[in-house]
């Protein structure tokens, strides 16, 4: 119950509403606790003794106690489910939030399928756990105490009952505890699973359908919805048993009461009524525990639920901001690379960059070429300090950029993804997205040097023309030029264009160089590219080669200098294969 009650704080706000639910419920509970009063008099001061008047009268107080206690149930329901809704918004609230103020390097661990499930089911259940604590955990222990004092009024020797069927029902409530907690964990880990095929199927139906591999998807699916399904199945099972068996226990002290106050009765020793009541009583007492049991399976769920919430809420990012950082900060744009090694995750057993030093002044051009895997995207990674270097430093105009504002960096470093990410709305939302108050000339001009200009004024509804989910409706080179024009519109310092014109024709690539080539003028551009075409135009380029900077120069040095450029070169140029990413 440890994670449970740790969000416990998203329902102080309402208290009001947590607090008036309970109180209402009392009000039913205190309702149904006198019903079995009222039938005992009927019984024993009106049927036996012939009275109508004491049997109208009591009747009517029952439906006079039943529809107050009405009241009081359907109160406590209204105000349970606004608190419990509530609560549930600003956990989801909090949640995305937290996901978004989180690190790369935190979101490589927890992968979009699991963080899904988080935000949905098991926000549900915990957010239906606190509307049932609201009701049931207010009714239970009333209910459970109350029948048990009043059946012990009601008679003392009938009572003795309960000592051999409590201990029985506890153990059994135990049990179940200890069996469901671990399997719900593991059911919620399952459902991780599912999300996490889903969300990568429906991401990429395209290639699916492309290899005709749809029977493989259906199979993987299959298989991990069926392994979702044994373990509901093992889960529902386990706790199935708790209601037969509470029943059984019920049956057999209700049977227990009859015959034991059934030889009271013939011995003159209890009366009709004080034997319906008791029973009454004694069905209460039991079904509570019953419920206690039902209650107890949908808070382990719930926990198992609340730890993977806390486990999200609790994450720390791993880029922590600097105590005295930077807030305002305005480069020229030279960037230096000082002994930089980087490890995922801080590993420096494995580095995926090795001593990397080199030094790009303000208007320079500068591209980084290597096989897939060398560490481009990682290099570029660490100057708007999407990662922390493992050691060594990048700084830009001699400023390490540990110590200026995430926000205040992010404003003069802007990236083009290696994947053109695009949003939901129109071309042009997703082209000022770093910048909503943009104006809609400086969308076009950005547009213009991206040479999206052209094609978007040929969509039917030009720059207002709607993107679809992840920009299906468009081509893989138009989204990259979206995307570089999102990038270009913050008219940044230092420009990072991560191989994002691999969807690109070579002509189409041209230009966009020499209208950024015009553009440029203090501005540092970073190129990353697999192909020559990209970048043997730059100023200066650097050649990775497992995580290590092999070779650095222009591209007529570079021929001449270094085997593995000239080798990249000669299979791409003069064989007449360019590399199309």
């Amino acid at each position: 119950m440890r994670a449970t009650r740790g969000l416990a704080r998203f329902l102080a706000p309402y208290w009001y509403w947590a607090t008036l639910a309970p109180l209402l419920m009392v009000v039913e509970v205190a309702m149904d606790l006198l019903q079995p009063r009222m039938i005992q008099r009927i019984v024993d001061s009106g049927i036996l003794r012939s009275d109508m008047s004491v049997v109208i009268g009591t009747g009517l107080l029952m439906i006079g106690f039943a529809l107050v206690g009405l009241g009081g149930g359907m109160g406590c329901t209204v105000f349970a489910v606004l608190a419990s809704q509530a609560f549930g918004a600003d956990v989801r609230g909090t949640l995305f939030r937290k996901v978004q103020a989180l690190s790369f390097g935190n979101l490589d661990r927890l992968e979009t399928g699991k963080l899904i499930t988080r935000l949905t089911n098991d926000v549900n259940q915990v957010q239906d756990v606190v509307m049932m604590l609201l009701r049931v955990m207010v009714r239970v222990p009333l209910l459970l105490i109350g029948s048990l004092i009043l059946a012990v009024l009601t008679s003392p020797r009938l009572a003795t009952l309960f000592l051999p069927l409590i201990p029985v029902v506890t153990v059994a409530l135990i049990w179940i505890i200890n069996r469901t907690f671990p399997m719900y964990s593991l059911v919620q880990q399952k459902l991780d699973g599912l999300n996490t095929v889903m969300q990568e199927n429906l991401a990429g139906v395209r290639v699916v359908k492309a290899f005709a591999r749809a029977a493989h998807e259906v199979q993987r699916f299959r298989r991990i919805n069926d392994d979702l399904t044994s373990q509901n199945i093992a889960v529902i099972r386990t706790g199935a048993v708790a209601m037969p068996f509470m029943m059984l226990v019920l049956n057999l002290g209700v049977v227990g009461a009859i015959w034991i106050g059934g030889t009271q009765i013939d011995a003159g020793d209890l009366e009709v009524g004080q034997l319906i009541a008791f029973i009454n009583y004694l069905m209460q007492t039991l079904m509570s525990l019953t419920m206690v049991s039902m209650l107890i399976v949908r808070v382990s769920r719930a926990e198992a639920s609340a730890k993977r919430i806390q486990e999200v809420l609790e994450s720390e990012p791993e880029i922590r901001p600097s105590p005295n950082a930077l807030r305002t900060f305005v480069p020229r744009g030279r960037v230096t690379f000082e002994d930089v090694s980087f490890g995922y995750a801080g590993d420096a057993h494995d580095l995926a960059l090795k001593d990397v030093s080199f030094v790009a002044e303000p208007g320079e051009t500068v591209a980084i070429l290597g096989a897939t895997g060398s560490g481009k995207s990682t290099l570029v990674n660490l100057i708007p300090r999407f990662y922390d270097v493992t050691s060594g430093r990048v700084a830009i105009d001699g400023v390490d950029v540990r110590a200026v504002d995430e926000e205040a960096l992010r404003g003069v470093v802007a990236i083009a993804l290696q994947e053109s990410v695009l949003f939901s709305g129109t071309i042009r939302d997703n082209i000022r997205y770093g910048r909503p108050d943009a104006t809609d000339a400086e969308v076009i001009a950005a547009a213009r040097i991206a040479q999206a200009d052209e094609f978007i004024s040929h969509l039917p509804d030009g720059y207002d023309s709607i993107v679809g989910q992840r920009g299906v409706n468009l081509s893989g080179g138009q989204k990259q030029r979206i995307a570089i024009a999102r990038a270009l519109l913050m008219n940044p310092r230092i420009v990072i264009l991560d191989d994002s014109t691999s969807a690109v024709d070579v002509e189409t690539e041209a230009r966009i160089q020499a209208a950024l080539a015009r553009l440029r003028k203090d501005q540092t551009l970073f190129v990353v590219g697999q192909r020559i075409s990209t970048v043997m135009g730059a100023d200066r380029i650097l050649v990775l080669d497992d995580g290590q900077v092999v070779a650095q120069g222009t591209h007529a040095e570079l021929l001449a200098t270094s085997p593995i450029y000239r080798e990249i070169y000669e299979s791409q140029v003069e064989a007449g294969a360019l590399t199309y990413g």
